[in-house]
């Protein structure tokens, strides 16, 4: 939830989840049963049903979280006492540190015998906390998709809120269309990867019997396992949706700059389509390696969407949008059709959008051209100005 915008003053407004049980020595399940945050392996912790065995690709929303409850000496173990050097990365939230786990129990192991977990620690100063990590908890907890990353336990304990997840070896998807260096890029088959595993993601999300709005669908929210398979992480803003009839729930304006949909920026009318908005950028950002808003391109590039309009709606030749790190390597009718489902996902009118199962649809079939011819590799040129932003894609600060 990094490079926000927003009203914190205004948190009140927002509906507040429940909230679990407070941490202590023994503590209470979020499942409802009884059990020990340090227990010693005596109770053998309750996975969650297998997405393979109950769901496949539908996932399935469970009827309360099935968590791990930790102590704070179970994680300060599990971290080897939040060295830094065990630091993955740092959010809006906080730090994420690297840990072991057992596989069956959850209980601090070994790094030569337990599965490597991922642990975000609340920085006390962060503008974010109790609210978004209730909703966490209270989301993430309790839906079970191959494409959402898996919460697997909490622990609230001495003022200290932490959150532990699955460990997703490759990172975020910011990190592999953004970073500098001499580095492979991302080719297009594993774009589209990405794209329609994470439009699953929220196309799961939007067909719950009570839809859940994301809100946070941004490059950094998307992490990739060792195969690439994208998962959506952080429903620290999530919402559930409008009900009796309404269209949209209206809540305070808060997100990330240049994914957010118009609309709800304009009013604060959060709708299931907003999310199809934040679709559209990011996929905007995989077929242009550019970041969705950059204050060091130039004014009138910064805003990607606006900079993209004339490409993705037929105006000018696509080769000028699509990432020149890919050398002209991608099904040029494929490329076309991507260009053009974005531009439906970015309409200003939230009805206009397409639905995400729609999305999915698309891409599949996009996916399917794959054996195309690929566009002609193009010869390096001198960089145009009012043409191409690729050549500063540094980091919004």
């Amino acid at each position: 939830m990094g490079n926000c915008f927003g009203c914190p003053d205004a948190a009140a407004a927002d509906e507040k989840p429940t909230s679990p049980s407070k941490g202590t020595t023994k503590q209470k399940a979020v499942s409802g049963e009884t059990g020990r945050g340090g227990g010693g392996g005596r109770q053998e912790y309750r996975k969650w049903p297998s997405t393979g065995s109950g769901g496949g690709e539908t996932g399935r929303v469970l009827d309360v979280p099935r968590l791990r409850v930790f102590t704070l000496a179970e994680l300060r173990a599990v971290t080897r006492g939040f060295k830094p050097e065990m630091v993955l990365g740092e959010g809006g939230f906080g730090m994420v540190y690297k840990g072991w786990a057992d596989e069956r129990t959850l209980n601090p192991a070994k790094s030569s015998a337990g599965v490597v977990v991922a642990v975000k620690k609340l920085n006390p100063e962060s503008v974010q906390g109790l609210h978004e990590w209730q909703s966490e908890v209270n989301f993430l907890g309790r839906l079970v998709h191959p494409n959402l990353v898996k919460l697997l336990g909490y622990c609230r304990e001495e003022r200290e809120l932490l959150l532990v997840y699955e460990f997703m070896p490759k990172g975020s998807l910011e990190n592999h269309l953004f970073r500098r260096g001499a580095f492979e890029p991302l080719s297009w088959s594993l774009r589209l990867k990405i794209a329609i595993g994470a439009a699953r993601g929220l196309a799961f999300l939007h067909s719950s019997e009570r839809q859940i709005i994301y809100r946070d669908f941004k490059a950094s929210n998307i992490l990739l396992d060792v195969d690439y398979t994208p998962k959506l992480s952080d429903f620290g803003l999530a919402k559930n949706g409008p009900v009796a009839g309404r269209s949209h729930v209206t809540t305070r304006v808060i997100g990330t700059y240049g994914y957010a949909a118009p609309e709800y920026v304009a009013t604060g009318h959060l709708y299931v389509k907003s999310d199809v908005y934040c679709f559209g950028v990011v996929l905007l950002e995989l077929l242009t390696g550019l970041r969705a808003h950059d204050l060091n391109r130039p004014s009138h590039q910064q805003n990607l969407v606006e900079w993209a309009r004339p490409y993705i709606a037929g105006g000018r030749k696509l080769t000028g949008l699509m990432d020149q790190r890919l050398a002209g390597d991608y099904p040029p009718k494929a490329a076309a059709r991507a260009a053009k489902l974005a531009d439906r996902c970015l309409c200003g009118d939230p009805k206009s959008r397409p639905s995400m199962d729609d999305v999915v649809v698309a891409l599949q079939e996009i996916e399917s051209m794959g054996t195309a011819r690929p566009a002609a590799k193009l010869p390096p040129r001198a960089p145009v100005a009012h043409r191409s932003p690729h050549r500063n894609p540094s980091k919004l600060r």
